[in-house]
């Protein structure tokens, strides 16, 4: 009885000091991001700098992340994939099966030599500046889309209601006549109408978006404002529509990006720098949003923590959660720079300067045009000869050798890369680990608790997806290079996969969906998809990069062999 007593009251002055540490730490917590130190350097690839000595907080911290997301954050027990879907790492004490030598690859045939040889000439034809030659031959040897049909030819926007067709003004008249009735059915039937034959008049989009706010559908207001700035992407009245009804709708970062975007892509347009203004109001908003929502779970994590030393008499818990905590509210950055530190010190990472200023130049001119000017951006190259990449917090991308190995075009990597860097942008990382915090403090005290963690986050995740496509072939589109990048990727993916999971069972979409509505996007949006390839100097990294995967590989054999 007396040690149960004063169990309790050890307890109970260990929930009085959290708390109070707690409420103290969040009032006066700094926000400046803690800088990552750069491991030792050693040749083409850093050596790993991995200790057994006991864990920090930062460490316990990174465990943390891991398990309240659903892509891992680091890689010592499972290797993130590109459709975000976590794939085991062999044991170190089991035999490891043979991977297929990349360097071994059948010869191509004369036909794929061909090919190539036209693709090299058109890439060279478009940045000399013929593009009319140089498209030519990329719709020579480009095979249609199978899955799409042929879009109609996009006609300029109208914005003055005089000049829609007889049939259009009716339908104009028959809305408008609708609302000053407020009849429902006399106004959205016409509209709707109105929309879908006469696409190119801009105010019947905004029109019909409004007056389905107003009986209470704002997600179908959404779509039809997303269909039609995907149309017409110039015009500054339609985005301005998008971006308030986004905000309305408490989607602050999309705002933010949708308003940044248009600045960035229409720098000309007279109201450029009131996109600007718009999407550093909508970034506030979210931030204040997600500080709040950590704040407020502050306490509820601490009394788990301290729930989990009554139960289980280890500090890790109420040390996690402080951490935590602490580690959130500092931001996006801070996330990034701490795990990126603890990845690159995990990792072997490939320092040899042409593919790492090759794989730089291509992240750094997609992060121009993505909307967040505040992140550092760094990319990193890791010796591994799968097709994989992931992103975290803050703008830190890691991308596997494998998977400039294994594309065929610096258009394709770019879509790679674009797809990642709007998982970074769109926070998506950050949103899961903010949305799973409270939750993997709850759960690492339940028996399977991190599956239960992750089954709770399972639902954003198609979403997330379809998104960093979405926004990853705007990406690639807005800096030059194929709109069919990211799809042809995806293509390669597909052929990879042979045991993937049916799309149902995974939280994301599967390989010939993803196609499926990428060439959907490609072909309604009438991106240009004979645009830059960039074949011949992608081939040339390809070559140095299966080189030092193959070095890399025999030093690896010849420890082995020593052991």
């Amino acid at each position: 009885m007396k040690r149960t007593r004063k169990s309790l009251l050890l307890a109970l002055n260990w929930v009085l000091l959290s708390f109070g540490t707690s409420i103290l730490i969040i009032l006066t917590q700094p926000t400046a991001p803690v800088p990552a130190q750069e491991p030792a350097k050693s040749g083409n690839i850093e050596t790993s700098n991995t200790s057994n000595s006991q864990k920090t907080r930062e460490q316990q911290l990174q465990e943390v992340l891991q398990r309240s997301s659903n892509k891992p954050v680091v890689i010592p027990q499972t290797t993130p994939s590109p459709t975000g879907t976590p794939q085991p790492a062999p044991s170190p004490e089991v035999t490891e099966p043979k991977k297929p030598d990349l360097t071994a690859e059948p010869a191509p045939t004369p036909e794929e030599v061909a090919r190539q040889q036209k693709f090299i000439a058109a890439d060279k034809l478009y940045l000399a500046g013929q593009i009319a030659e140089a498209e030519k031959i990329y719709r020579e040897v480009k095979e249609p889309f199978a899955k799409t049909t042929q879009p109609q030819e996009r006609k300029p926007a109208i914005i003055d209601p005089t000049q829609l067709s007889p049939g259009g003004k009716v339908y104009w008249r028959e809305s408008e006549a609708g609302i000053a009735s407020k009849l429902q059915s006399r106004t959205l039937v016409p509209l709707e109408l109105l929309v879908q034959q006469y696409p190119e008049f801009i105010p019947g989009h905004i029109r019909f978006a409004e007056v389905l706010k107003q009986y209470d559908r704002p997600q179908q207001a959404l779509d039809i404002l997303e269909r039609a700035a995907s149309l017409y992407p110039d015009q500054p009245e339609l985005t301005k529509a998008r971006v308030t009804a986004l905000a309305e709708s408490k989607k602050w970062m999309e705002a933010s990006l949708a308003a940044r975007q248009f600045a960035i892509l229409n720098p000309k347009d007279p109201q450029a720098p009131e996109f600007t203004k718009l999407a550093e109001d909508n970034l506030k908003r979210y931030k204040s949003h997600i500080r709040a929502e950590i704040r407020g779970n502050a306490i509820a994590n601490i009394l788990t923590g301290v729930l989990g030393y009554a139960v289980t008499g280890s500090l890790f818990g109420p040390f996690s959660a402080l951490d935590s905590t602490i580690m959130l509210l500092r931001g996006e950055e801070s996330i990034g720079e701490s795990v990126a530190k603890q990845a690159k010190q995990q990792l072997k990472l490939i320092n040899d300067e042409t593919v790492v200023a090759y794989v730089n130049e291509i992240g750094q001119k997609l992060a121009k045009v993505a909307g967040r000017n505040e992140f550092k951006y760094e990319f990193f190259v890791v010796p591994q000869e799968d097709l994989n990449a992931f992103a975290l917090p803050g703008g830190k991308i890691f991308i596997n050798a494998g998977a400039i190995a294994k594309t065929n075009s610096e258009a394709e990597l770019a879509g790679l890369i674009g797809h990642e860097l709007s998982h970074v942008v769109l926070s998506h990382g950050f949103q899961l680990v903010t949305q799973g915090n409270l939750v993997s403090n709850v759960t690492q005290y339940i028996p399977y608790g991190g599956i239960i963690g992750q089954l709770s986050t399972l639902s954003y995740s198609r979403d997330m997806e379809r998104q960093a496509d979405t926004l990853g072939t705007r990406l690639i589109v807005a800096t030059g290079y194929a709109a069919d990048g990211l799809r042809n990727l995806m293509v390669t993916l597909e052929k990879q996969q042979k045991n993937a999971p049916p799309s149902w069972l995974s939280s994301h979409p599967g390989g010939s969906e993803r196609v499926s509505y990428l060439e959907n996007m490609i072909t309604n949006s009438s991106y240009n998809r004979y645009a830059y390839e960039g074949v011949e100097r992608h081939a040339q990294i390809r070559a140095k990069v299966k080189q030092l995967l193959k070095e890399k590989k025999d030093q690896e054999e010849k420890k082995r062999r020593s052991r």
